[in-house]
């Protein structure tokens, strides 16, 4: 005849198999039907969402560049000189499709979900051909050459080139980088909020950023604020 199990020993193996059920349960789902979704799990939920959506435009604004050329003959006793008022519009993008699951931790201990963003794509500029402004030629030397036709294709070539420097100075690229934080950080933290976590925080950052200041769902400057504070910044530079 079998002999019966000891006590102990019936409760040891009750709880290992309770822990491997856990353990099964977490791997394959079952675990969120019956304790409830955990943030990890929201989150690479919300993840794959934001995959899907590929490209995210965080940031958009319309520069203008004002460029002249001038060409001179004979010492400079002919000439001709063109000027080129071009408008462009720029945006900021996320690949969103370069987010990975390694990029987005799990701190249990404080609470704090952090997510590392790819850097920003600049796209553009998209000319506005019909705000397009083009000023002076005329003269002996237009006449007897292509001048204009030179001069109008440097124009261009410079101006371009300028658009693309004030969409990448400091003050814009600072707003899209924050409207990008602010997109991504909502993107998590509404689903979380939603299941009831209200005291987890997220945490977006650029791989040049630190990572130590916590996010609120709740907690964003405004556009007109970042600006203010911008101008704020320029204008203390210039008293020094």
């Amino acid at each position: 005849m079998d002999r019966p199990l000891n006590k102990p020993l019936a409760l040891a193996m009750v709880a290992v198999a309770l822990v491997l059920g856990i353990v099964i349960g977490i791997s394959s789902g079952i675990a969120d039907n019956i304790f409830g979704p955990s943030p990890k799990s929201i989150a690479n939920a919300s993840l794959q969402s934001m995959r899907a959506e590929n490209r995210l435009t965080v940031f958009a604004a319309r520069y203008v560049s004002v460029v002249s050329s001038e060409q001179q003959h004979l010492g400079g006793l002919v000439s001709a000189e063109r000027t080129l008022i071009l408008p462009g519009d720029v945006r900021y993008e996320l690949d969103l499709s370069k987010l990975h699951n390694d990029d987005v931790g799990w701190d249990k201990a404080t609470q704090t979900l952090k997510v590392k963003l790819p850097e920003i794509e600049v796209a553009g500029p998209d000319v506005d051909i019909d705000a397009v402004r083009e000023y002076g030629g005329g003269g002996v030397l237009s006449a007897l050459t292509n001048a204009d036709q030179q001069l109008d294709r440097s124009n261009r070539d410079k101006a371009v080139a300028d658009l693309r420097k004030q969409a990448t100075a400091a003050v814009p690229m600072q707003l899209a980088h924050q409207a990008a934080r602010q997109a991504v950080e909502r993107s998590f933290a509404m689903p979380l909020l939603a299941a009831g976590f209200k005291n987890v925080r997220v945490i977006a950052r650029f791989p040049t950023e630190g990572d130590n200041d916590a996010s609120y769902i709740d907690l964003s400057t405004p556009y007109e604020q970042a600006i203010q504070e911008a101008e704020r910044r320029r204008a203390d530079r210039g008293r020094k």
